[in-house]
């Protein structure tokens, strides 16, 4: 029977050869597009993914062997490094530290997948490896969407992330959400979401959550979950944004985007 962790580990591959296959065709004048993340470039989303993947595959490393995790400084000098890369070394260092990383996750026994205990150096204990490998997937498939938005305007977050993150988004609000471009207005919003479908309140006061569904709300957002992810993390331009998404009330879809300003 697959397990939360399998689950998780298989959607990383897949979307390793889903971008991979992207990266392996790109031209240096394609690694300079602008990317789907604000003010970065698709070659640096590469480096944030390449670096990104280092780093976890030391933690994962370190939670096998029971060797100190790695810290501040050994993360500093890892972002250093991409940082001076070239364009093309970030794509070449991506493909292969996330193969790395994710060949890692996949060589763990059923026994290790269930048992492991990874420190990620920002919670404050360790976490099992489902929940490490949830971590990297969220960063990974929306960086998957920032680089492929540079080519098709129609670039989506895969399915089977949006189902494995989709019940992820309520605990990220509090650093993806800036409650303070409302200018001191409150409201409650009911959110409908379909493929696959969700129902939840949406909470917008002196901070962000989300709540069981209201008696009374001031809004209505309806929308694809894979959308919804995206407004969550601010990923939801004007140009990006599917016909399906529809928000009712006094509240509209451009003060929801200043609200969520994403990472």
């Amino acid at each position: 029977m697959s397990t939360p962790a399998d689950q998780i580990i298989t959607a990383l591959r897949a979307g390793h050869e889903e971008l991979a296959a992207l990266v392996r065709d790109l031209k240096e004048d394609d690694l300079l597009r602008p990317s789907g993340a604000s003010e970065w470039q698709v070659s640096q989303v590469l480096s944030h993914l390449g670096s990104g993947a280092e780093i976890n595959l030391a933690s994962l490393d370190a939670a096998r062997t029971g060797a100190p995790g790695p810290d501040g400084d050994f993360n500093r000098g890892v972002w250093a490094r991409w940082d001076a890369m070239p364009p093309a070394e970030h794509a070449a260092g991506f493909l292969a530290a996330n193969e790395r990383l994710v060949e890692a996750y996949e060589s763990l026994d059923a026994e290790t997948r269930a048992s492991l205990r990874i420190d990620l150096g920002f919670l404050p204990e360790p976490v099992d490896v489902a929940t490490a490998g949830r971590f990297r997937l969220s960063e990974f498939a929306l960086h998957q969407w920032d680089a492929e938005v540079a080519f098709n305007p129609f670039a989506a977050v895969t399915p089977e992330a949006v189902s494995l993150l989709l019940d992820q988004v309520g605990g990220m609000l509090g650093w993806t959400s800036r409650p303070q471009e409302l200018g001191g207005r409150e409201a409650t919003l009911l959110v409908r979401l379909h493929a696959p479908e969700r129902t939840y309140g949406l909470r917008l006061g002196e901070k962000v959550e989300l709540v069981d569904v209201p008696e009374q709300t001031d809004s209505e957002l309806t929308a694809p979950a894979e959308a919804w992810l995206r407004l969550a993390a601010g990923r939801l331009g004007p140009a990006h944004t599917p016909e399906a998404v529809r928000v009712t009330g006094p509240l509209t879809l451009d003060d929801l985007r200043r609200v969520f300003a994403g990472f």
